[in-house]
């Protein structure tokens, strides 16, 4: 039986999604709770100020105390104030929507955002960040991946999954393990991972891993993506230096923020951590 916490904070995880608000009824079917159970964990968030109900008897949804308490932690830790700059630079470049992940453990996190086009065609999510990166589907996980060994990399898959169970993938995804392995080879070949038609149809993306110094394990990745007519091979070749100039920007800025500075530590301090092996034999 699931603790008060944990049935807490899945009703908060399931209410990011739903930015409008969700009734208490829609919120136990989705997480198959008691609408009794649910009711009660509601007053309790909203009375720690979590969330907040639209109207007498209405819909509850999130406050902004959650993403305050993010946002603070990513300013506090030196993340947004070391990489947005960067990732502006790259978006005015590229004129393509530009995200930066962090490693939070075995996860991929979507942390920050740069968008470069300006008008017509693009690609513009808006309500990914704080949500974990599907690592065999997008370019950002398949750069991670390819940042390690194919056993290691394997390891993680099998933990979250080959294909994504938040969203419908498109015809892009890998759909097995061979052909994962082979989008893997083809990134670190490359320089770079590319997905297109994948995360989503009609998207490309090409993504870099983030390394905490220039030879250290990797801390986190960053992607250009755009619609996949404007991607096309020879502008993914022509942004494939410009990505690696700003990835490498980050990672010699890394030692100044805070929460990357502790990834890299805690990696060196831990010699038979996957990825400081990887790291170390490359």
């Amino acid at each position: 039986m699931s603790s008060a916490l944990e049935r807490g904070l899945r009703i908060l995880e399931l209410m990011v999604e739903h930015p409008a608000g969700l009734p208490v009824s829609r919120i136990a079917a989705a997480l198959d709770m008691p609408v009794s159970g649910v009711h009660r964990q509601l007053k309790e968030l909203a009375r720690l100020g979590y969330v907040r109900q639209a109207r007498e008897q209405g819909d509850y949804l999130l406050s902004v105390k959650l993403s305050a308490l993010g946002l603070g932690f990513l300013g506090r830790s030196g993340v947004t104030d070391i990489a947005q700059p960067i990732l502006d630079r790259l978006a005015a470049a590229s004129t393509e929507l530009i995200r930066l992940s962090v490693i939070d453990g075995d996860r991929l996190v979507w942390v920050a955002v740069a968008q470069g086009a300006t008008g017509g065609l693009r690609y513009d999510p808006g309500r990914e960040q704080g949500v974990s990166v599907h690592l065999a589907s997008t370019a950002g996980g398949q750069a991670w991946l390819a940042s390690m060994s194919d056993e290691e990399a394997l390891a993680l898959v099998s933990r979250q999954g080959l294909r994504p169970t938040e969203f419908e993938p498109g015809p892009g995804t890998p759909t097995s393990l061979t052909a994962l392995l082979a989008a893997l080879n083809e990134a670190r070949a490359n320089g770079y991972a590319l997905t297109v038609n994948s995360y989503m149809i009609g998207m490309a993306a090409m993504a870099v891993p983030v390394r905490f110094g220039t030879a250290g394990p990797a801390v986190g990745c960053l992607s250009i993506a755009g619609p996949s007519v404007r991607l096309d091979k020879a502008r993914v070749t022509s942004l494939a230096p410009v990505l690696a100039e700003a990835a490498a920007e980050l990672s010699a800025a890394a030692d100044a923020s805070q929460f990357f500075s502790r990834l890299g530590r805690d990696y060196s301090e831990a010699p038979e951590h996957p990825q400081t092996k990887t790291a170390r034999s490359q």
